[in-house]
């Protein structure tokens, strides 16, 4: 592929301060030849342009627009300053803000002797022509990149913007002799520009900050290179030195490669993900799971980078590079996940791109048509009274839609972090909006609702002298001798089998058994020590093997939500072996938690029997159950629920969940199910714990409450002010002063939800 040749090329955007900044960039961009589509997000400030076209050719663009690239892989930092001197370092790091900075300075004299002061009766010292010069300075020198940003809208973009609007009304506050004012309107709106940009940018770093929690070094075993005590010796001339073997190292982890061993000693954060090798410990995962307590690991489980080791030694084997830790996807998925505008934001992107022009021209007539239809003043005749032209320059400076246009995205952010910090992944703004409109949720039973890990519930003989909940002879015999074939299946029931007999000490009392034969959907049979053994449903042995002993127990046992797996050798009925698959710890908490939410409906949908599926909706509280379903009926439910409460959630884990997640409105995967449902799934849980779904569900609420409180007060300032600014009672640095404070309202407003905890599961 050529540089010419249509590809995707993805930058990194700085000096943007606001969503109008995005839109003029993606816009003027969009203009250049070659390029087939453009897209800016703010949220993220990463821009993806696909086309024909060079890097180079678009990096010019963007400066020629006013704004730059950042080097490629190069993200700001998170700032741990206070917030105040934080901004301070901001607003004092770029040219355009700094600017904004001096014009603050330069402003001070004309809103103490000219507005403040003159209400108290006090006289300026100093003369008219000093301070109104330094109001136009500052208006100036605050106003140079709002108006080269507008110059630049006009001419590469053709089109008007908030700039423009607001360097009309200063310009047109010059004009009139309104220095003072024309020089606070610029500097209020250039500093609030720069607050703007730096809220989203701590908003942006709310996700970035997980990569701190990741260790840049760990210790990994690796052969002595060079070793200069050995050098000579038997031949030895350099490289691993076969004298030393193995020492530790330490080393960064981007250095660390797939299948080397890393060592991690109690307390210490974990560097990468992978798999114990030897030693045993609790691991705190809240860092990427959300659990708030510590989890029990041995050898053979998998452990996150980032997770904290608790009081034992352990070697990992690295299962993937630095770039595909957990931490590193999570972050890449949130970030992708920031791009996607929910269904509120695209409209009010939307009526911001006509809002502005539109209130351009009421601004034209309002200066026009009093004058020319009903003899008002078109200038100001005494300072008592304003005039049209004013009260139209004021409305330009009303009209200004930052507030509105960032009371979306800054409130997205911070839940879909807020979220990620708490284990819970939400793939884009839209997941957010749906979610909170939910009513019904239908959840899938095996690795859901329960653990998805069988377990050996009762042994019981034909011969045992017990009621078989306490271990026999004969029952030991029978399990060991069932192992025996289980062993040769993959199904989670034999698993179970198997490991109950291991944790007896029973699993190698029979040899492995020999021609082991899969019986489709009825069980399994083999030979043991010369001796036929089949092991089967309770259904394939009422045809095949008298078992009245236990025909009652056996049904029984299916009744309670048990699978009886009953066991012959030789044409003889030895017994069964009820195995359950018990109901996922915290279940019932969260299902209760999510109907106190309102939550009409929680649904199981399963293909099980009627009678296990009910005895584990009975335990963890569903409200109704749907059992022995396909795939396809599982969709079919998932739309039937939709046309009777609205829209729909569906919780799953397997491969056989992937259409019904699909189908939901809201597709929500657990933490350790397959990767097909975590892909197909527009939430992922990352802990297997469904108490993380209430918080999810109240966080996606207090989201939209939040960005519903925003767009009210917005628009409700707005429509405020053109009231007082057409009833003549209004002045610009006012109105331009409500706007700035209302952007921060809402910004900090939608800030809040990064601290959203009220509704975290308890454990």
């Amino acid at each position: 592929m050529t540089d010419r040749d249509a590809q995707e090329i993805v930058f990194e955007i700085a000096g943007m301060d606001c969503a109008e900044c995005a839109r003029g960039i993606e816009r003027g961009v969009a203009r250049l030849d070659g390029v087939q589509s453009c897209s800016l997000s703010y949220e993220t400030a990463r821009l993806r342009v696909q086309g024909a076209i060079t890097r180079e050719e678009i990096i010019a663009r963007v400066r020629e627009l006013g704004y730059d690239v950042a080097p490629e892989g190069v993200q700001e930092g998170t700032n741990t300053r206070p917030q105040a001197s934080a901004f301070i370092q901001f607003l004092l790091a770029r040219r355009d803000t700094a600017l904004a900075a001096l014009g603050g300075l330069l402003i001070l004299p004309g809103l103490l002797f000219h507005e403040l002061l003159p209400v108290a009766g006090v006289a300026s010292p100093f003369p008219d022509a000093l301070v109104d010069g330094l109001s136009i300075a500052a208006m100036a020198v605050a106003g140079l990149p709002v108006f080269r940003s507008a110059w630049r809208a006009l001419i590469l973009n053709r089109e008007i913007g908030v700039n423009a609007l607001m360097s009309i009304a200063a310009v047109g506050a010059v004009i009139i002799g309104a220095y003072t004012e024309a020089g606070l309107v610029m500097v209020l709106f250039a500093v609030g520009e720069a607050l703007e940009g730096y809220t989203m940018h701590r908003a942006r770093n709310a996700i970035r900050s997980l990569m701190s929690v990741a260790p840049n070094e760990a210790t990994v075993l690796r052969p002595c290179i060079d070793c200069r005590s050995h050098l000579g010796q038997e031949g030895y001339t350099g490289g691993p030195c076969p004298f030393c073997g193995l020492e530790e190292q330490r080393v960064p982890v981007s250095d660390l490669r797939i299948g080397e061993t890393v060592i991690v000693k109690p307390g210490e954060r974990i560097a990468m993900d992978g798999i114990i090798i030897s030693g045993a410990s609790s691991v705190n995962q809240a860092p990427i799971t959300g659990e708030s307590a510590p989890v029990d690991k041995d050898v053979g489980d998998a452990v996150f980078a980032g997770s904290i080791n608790g009081p034992g030694a352990l070697s990992i084997e690295v299962g993937r590079l630095a770039a595909d830790n957990t931490i590193s996807r999570v972050i890449r998925m949130v970030e992708e996940a920031q791009e996607q505008r929910a269904p509120t934001q695209r409209f009010v992107d939307r009526f911001a791109k006509v809002y502005t022009p539109v209130v351009a021209l009421i601004a034209a007539l309002v200066a026009v048509l009093p004058p020319a239809l009903f003899g008002a003043p078109f200038l100001n005749p005494d300072p008592h009274t304003q005039g049209w032209l004013y009260r139209a320059l004021e409305l330009l400076v009303v009209a200004c839609p930052c507030a509105l246009v960032i009371s979306t995205p800054v409130s997205l952010i911070s839940a879909i972090a807020n979220g990620a910090r708490n284990g819970v992944l939400f793939k884009g703004g839209a997941h957010v909006e749906t979610l909170s409109r939910v009513r019904a949720i239908a959840f899938d039973k095996t690795g859901t609702l329960t653990t998805g890990r069988p377990t050996v519930v009762r042994v019981r003989s034909a011969r045992c002298a017990t009621d078989g909940h306490e271990p026999c002879e004969p029952c030991d015999d029978m399990l060991a001798l069932a192992t025996a074939i289980e062993r040769r299946s993959e199904h989670p029931l034999a698993r179970a089998v198997v490991e109950r007999a291991d944790q007896s000490g029973l699993g190698n009392k029979y040899p492995a058994a020999q021609i082991v034969t899969a019986l489709a959907g009825r069980g399994i049979t083999g030979s043991v020590n010369g001796r036929e053994v089949v092991i089967g449903s309770h259904a394939f042995f009422e045809n095949a093997i008298p078992h009245a002993p236990h025909c009652d127990e056996a049904q029984a046992a299916s009744r309670a939500g048990h699978t009886p797996l009953m066991i012959g050798a030789d044409g003889q009925y030895l017994g069964y072996i009820a195995v359950a698959d018990a109901a996922r710890p915290g279940s019932r908490q969260a299902l209760a938690e999510l109907r106190s939410d309102g939550i009409a409906a929680l649904v199981m949908l399963t293909g099980d029997t009627l009678a296990t599926a009910h005895h584990i909706g009975e335990q963890v509280g569903v409200t109704e159950v749907r059992a022995n379903l396909l795939p396809q009926e599982k969709v079919e439910a998932v739309r039937a629920l939709r046309r009777q409460y609205g829209p729909v959630a569906m919780v799953g884990d397997g491969i056989n969940d992937a259409p019904a997640l699909a189908a939901a409105d809201v597709g929500i995967a657990m933490g350790g199910g397959t990767a097909q449902a975590a892909e197909t799934a527009d939430v992922a849980l990352m802990a297997d714990d469904l108490r993380q779904l209430p918080f999810a569900l109240r966080l996606s609420r207090a989201a939209m409450r939040v960005i519903h409180a925003n767009i009210g007060l917005s628009v409700g300032v707005k429509l405020a002010f053109f009231a007082v600014v057409l009833l003549g009672f209004g002045t610009m640095w006012m109105a331009v002063l409500a706007d700035v404070g209302v952007s921060l309202l809402v910004t900090l407003n939608g800030l809040r939800l990064l601290a959203f905890s009220s509704a975290r599961q308890p454990h």
